[in-house]
């Protein structure tokens, strides 16, 4: 069916048709049709003449179960929200958050990007939406990309280190939550919405969506819809790096064009609640579709669809023992089919389907002594998956994990001094099914329990210093057990391990914060030592796959260090005028053997001047991420670059807040590689260009 052996070759030396998805058409038409009557909606809003939407203060909902403010949270939380997420809005959740202190992306072509935290990524990095776990393949493979579209996201809450682990066992690396709000939480009377559409970029990208709520108080209804389109990517040069072509000869072809990267995409979700004094209680149906080239395999592309159900519910004011009770569950039906283009025919197929939710219950406080008082939640999570991959490149067997988790989170706040103690108990079950390539079903269980202790002392006013200390431990994932066989969009042949034990570390991570009106600034170093971390290592041994070599790559427990720190102030400078700062590192050391571990990102550091004066705005980044030059056996040195951006944006005279936008990007047309990527040698970022947008809301 396939020619293997020609894929082979072109996946070890350096995907393309789609189909349109017309599903969402009436959607989006009945969302476009509420901004085609802008005045009369507008005049529902106010009787002035101008309308004028201000974007409130971050409200992080994921570092803290209690509901607190970022500037609140111990645990180094960042916020993208209203107008700043989406002016950062990129096609992937990890490009959208890579350049955020301590963030970066695994960036596998312009379509498929995971966010890594801490050089941390796969499994250790928990991403979630509206507080429950996603269901798909993305810590599966590079390759595989997120079943979440930046384009309809409201809020992304990114929780770094370790501390996170209350969202999930696998979240030592940090917690991504993307909120959508397609269960409303609040009563709504009138009609609310925004919508948003883009042109340009390296990727010739046409991309629109909208967003309307509406309610009468005690029923309020959402809807969304957004479909994207976009071509081959502009890049600044030849696709193959020239390291790489001096390492192994690997011709340098594809000269300004990144072949196969282009891709088509839409989406959309209708949800509902009845909303009440003290909660509410609703639902919601959402799809995404996907359909896009796969850089490493010129003739492969992806067809990826995933159906979600999701309930929640939350009710507040309960009585004097437990005072709030909140719900949350969703089901999943994930499927993911790798897709011969000239011939239609379907390699292989990724099937994931699930259930996963929590419980949570918070109790009113707890008076300890006349002055201290505690204040916690408790909460039972549990999920249910069932894995399958069928066809040629099924490099993993049939599996089902299952996992029941109870965690507590408490804080005492002790005069200046706040105090937090969060646990979390386990138990995981990963079990294979008979299988005449994998051998026969096998059971495997664990018992993982990590705990977490934080403090935030208050120095004054301005000054606060935080800091976290940590134990985490981890089940190992159904692939880095039960994987056996060539997985191409790696380039290697891969072999799991049935005998791992859990994963355990223990982290620090400090900060000291400072904050005077429109000025912040905040800083710190952090530290994460694993007894056992599991990571894919290469070998020096080989394996015949289609009358072809590949290198076989065993996932291995060590021994291994994270270490690192991030820093990011904001300074009003003058008037309407304000400096970012921003910058992180990360070594990353397998300590049995002495080496650096592979894909760790560089030294970054980055400044930015933002200028924001009535209707008009305007920006100017520039981050600096520096040659890495410390890299695993087998990995290329990646070679630094500057990348230099623009922004401008003007608000319409109108009634409706309306926003045109221009961004260019890579202004010095570097050649971009993110050492992080697993095909940064073959995949740069895009070349100099341009991208015009509009987005309104009422």
């Amino acid at each position: 069916m396939k020619n293997r052996t020609k894929k082979l070759q072109s996946l070890l030396q350096s995907k393309s048709q789609y189909k349109h998805f017309p599903t969402y058409k009436p959607l989006i038409l009945s969302i476009l049709t509420a901004f085609a009557s802008p005045l009369a909606l507008a005049d529902d809003v106010t009787n002035k003449d101008t309308v004028t939407k201000i974007d409130l203060p971050s409200v992080a909902v994921t570092g803290n179960p209690l509901g607190l403010g970022s500037d609140d949270l111990i645990v180094p939380v960042t916020v993208l929200n209203g107008r700043e997420l989406s002016l950062r809005r990129e096609s992937t959740l990890g490009d959208t958050l890579d350049g955020i202190p301590g963030v970066s992306a695994t960036h596998y072509g312009p379509n498929a990007s995971r966010p890594i935290i801490r050089g941390l990524d796969g499994e250790r990095v928990r991403i979630m939406q509206n507080g429950v776990g996603i269901v798909d393949a993305s810590s599966l493979s590079f390759d595989h990309a997120v079943s979440i579209d930046p384009l309809v996201i409201e809020q992304i809450d990114v929780v770094r280190g370790p501390a996170a682990l209350l969202y999930g066992g696998s979240a030592v690396g940090g917690v991504v939550n993307a909120i959508d709000h397609r269960i409303p939480t609040e009563k709504l009377e009138g009609i609310t919405g925004r919508a948003e559409a883009r042109l340009g970029g390296p990727d010739s990208q046409s991309n629109v969506a909208g967003v309307v709520d509406v309610g009468n108080g005690q029923l309020a209804i959402h809807a969304d819809a957004y479909t994207r389109k976009s071509s081959d990517l502009d890049i600044p040069g030849f696709a193959v790096s020239k390291r790489k072509s001096e390492a192994d000869g690997t011709p340098r072809t594809n000269d300004g064009k990144l072949v196969n990267s282009n891709a088509t995409g839409d989406g959309g979700a209708i949800g509902a609640s009845l909303t009440f004094d003290n909660g509410y209680i609703g639902a919601s149906y959402s799809g995404f579709n996907s359909d896009y080239g796969t850089v490493a395999e010129e003739d492969v592309h992806i067809d990826m669809k995933s159906q979600r159900w999701d309930i929640a519910s939350e009710f507040s004011d309960l009585g004097s023992i437990i005072n709030r009770v909140k719900v949350r569950m969703a089901y999943t039906d994930y499927i993911h089919k790798e897709i011969e283009t000239s011939t239609g025919d379907v390699g292989t197929t990724f099937k994931n389907k699930g259930v996963e939710g929590s419980v949570e219950a918070s109790h009113a406080k707890i008076s300890l002594t006349n002055n201290l008082q505690l204040n916690g939640v408790l909460g039972l999570q549990f999920q249910n998956t069932t894995f399958e991959a069928l066809g040629e490149e099924a490099f993993v067997p049939t599996t089902n994990t299952q996992s029941k988790a109870v965690y507590a989170y408490e804080e005492l706040p002790i005069d200046k001094l706040k105090l937090s103690f969060g646990g979390r108990v386990e138990h995981t079950s990963v079990d294979s099914a008979d299988n005449a390539t994998f051998g026969p079903a096998q059971n495997h269980s664990f018992n993982p329990n990590s705990y977490a202790f934080g403090g935030l002392y208050t120095i004054d006013s301005n000054w606060s210093l935080a800091s976290n200390l940590s134990h985490n431990e981890r089940a190992p994932s159904y692939f880095e057990l039960y994987a056996n066989g060539p997985h191409l969009a790696t380039g290697q042949f891969e072999i799991g391990n049935t005998s791992f034990g859990k994963e355990r570390s223990n982290g620090i991570d400090a900060q000291v914060r400072w904050k005077d009106g429109k000025n912040s600034f905040s800083a710190g170093p952090y530290y994460t030592r694993f007894s056992s971390f599991i990571g894919l290592l290469d070998t020096p041994n080989t394996a015949l796959f289609d009358g072809q070599l590949i290198p076989i790559a065993q996932f291995t427990q060590v021994a291994a260090s994270f270490k690192g720190f991030e820093a990011e102030g904001k300074f009003n400078v003058y008037d309407s005028l304000d400096l970012l700062l921003r910058g992180d590192y990360v070594r990353a050391t397998n300590l049995t053997t002495g080496d650096a571990l592979p894909r760790i990102a560089p030294l970054r550091l980055g400044a930015g001047l933002h200028y924001q004066k009535n209707s008009f705005g305007a920006r100017v980044d520039v981050l600096h991420a520096f040659e890495q030059n410390r890299t695993a056996a087998n990995e290329l040195a990646t070679d630094g670059y500057t990348d230099l951006s623009a922004l401008v944006s003007y608000k319409l005279p109108t009634k409706l807040n309306v926003e045109v936008f221009a961004k260019a990007n890579n202004l010095l047309n570097q050649d971009i590689r993110d050492h992080a990527s697993f095909l940064k040698d073959i995949s740069p970022q895009g070349e100099r260009s341009i991208l015009i947008g509009l987005r309104s809301d009422f």
